[in-house]
C-alpha cells in the first residue's frame, strides 16, 4: 500500500456529508503519496481536518474499522496515526466508546505576574467573567494566616471565568474587606482584579506564590464548568503580595483540565 489517491475523508459524527461538502472540496478529497510512511500521511491528513474544523471539538472520530475501510490501510497504520494524534493532544480516547477530538487548549506562560484576563487578551483570546457572589466574615484559618487578617476583615468573591465564550475556571478570591467592598461595585465581568488593584487603587503588585495540583471536580464545580463530575481539573492556589511585600490577594482557582496548559521557562543557575 505505497500509494493512495483521492481518499474520501470519513465524516465526523453529527455532521452530514452535505455540510462537509459545502465547506470546501479540499476537505473531502486528498491525495496521499508514498514520500512518507503511511501512518504519518494518515496522521497529517486527519490533523489537517481537525485544525480546519472539519472535525469539530468533542466530535467522535470514525472507528478504527471504518478508517481501515475508508483509507484502505492496515489497522496497524490507523492505530499508529491515532497514537501520534493522541500524543500531540489533538484527540483523546474514551474506553469502550472510541476516539474524540480534543478541545484546543490556550497557553498561559508563568514567567511574570499577570491576571488570567491580561494574559489571554494579550494572546488574542476573548475572556470575561460572571459574578457568582460575595460574602464577609470568613472563618477559615488558612485564609486568615495567608492574608494576616481576622475573619471579620476578609471578603470572599466568587467568579466564573470564560475563555472564547466557554467556561474555563471558577475563581474564589479572598481580599481584605476594605478592598473587597470596592471590588464588588466594579465591572468584574470585563476587568481583572489585578488591573483594578494597580491602576485604580494604586496598589503596586510585587510577587506571588503559586501552587498547582490536579484534583477531581465535585458536583458544584462540574455544573459551573460544564464537565462531568469527577473529571480531572487543575487547582491553582495563589497568594499575591504588594511591592511592599504585604499579602493582598489569596485565590483558589479551578481550571478545566481540557482547556488550558501552562508553559514555564526555567534557567539553570
Amino acid at each position: 500500500m505505497g500509494f493512495l489517491a483521492l481518499i474520501l475523508l470519513p465524516v465526523p459524527t453529527g455532521i452530514t456529508t452535505e455540510s462537509v461538502a459545502m465547506t470546501s472540496t479540499k476537505h473531502t478529497c486528498t491525495t496521499i503519496t508514498s514520500m512518507h510512511p503511511l501512518y504519518l500521511q494518515l496522521k497529517e491528513q486527519i490533523r489537517s481536518s481537525i485544525l480546519d474544523g472539519t472535525y469539530p471539538p468533542h466530535s467522535q472520530m470514525p472507528s478504527e474499522s471504518d478508517m481501515v475501510k475508508f483509507f484502505n490501510v492496515s489497522r496497524t497504520t490507523v492505530r499508529q496515526a491515532l497514537r501520534d494524534l493522541q500524543s500531540d493532544g489533538l484527540i483523546f480516547k474514551v474506553p469502550g466508546k472510541g476516539s474524540f477530538v480534543s478541545r484546543p487548549k490556550a497557553t498561559q506562560e508563568l514567567i511574570s505576574l499577570q491576571g488570567f484576563g491580561e494574559a489571554m487578551i494579550a494572546k488574542g483570546h476573548e475572556t470575561f467573567s460572571t459574578f457568582l457572589g460575595a460574602r464577609e466574615i470568613i472563618e477559615n484559618s488558612t485564609v486568615r494566616s495567608k492574608l494576616k487578617c481576622e475573619s471579620a476583615d476578609i471578603m470572599e468573591i466568587r467568579r466564573l471565568r470564560y475563555l472564547n465564550r466557554e467556561p474555563i475556571s471558577v475563581d474564589i478570591t479572598y481580599v481584605p474587606c476594605s478592598i473587597g467592598r470596592r471590588l464588588i461595585l466594579e465591572d468584574l465581568a470585563t476587568q481583572d482584579i489585578f488591573v483594578l488593584l494597580e491602576n485604580k487603587y494604586g496598589l503596586q503588585l510585587g510577587r506571588a506564590e503559586i501552587q498547582l495540583e490536579s484534583i477531581l471536580s465535585d458536583d458544584a464545580l462540574s455544573r459551573l464548568l460544564k464537565i462531568e463530575s469527577g473529571s480531572p481539573i487543575l487547582r491553582m492556589e495563589r497568594l499575591t503580595y504588594t511591592a511592599e511585600d504585604v499579602p493582598i490577594d489569596y485565590e483558589h482557582i479551578y481550571y478545566r483540565g481540557d482547556a488550558l496548559k501552562y508553559m514555564i521557562s526555567l534557567r539553570r543557575n
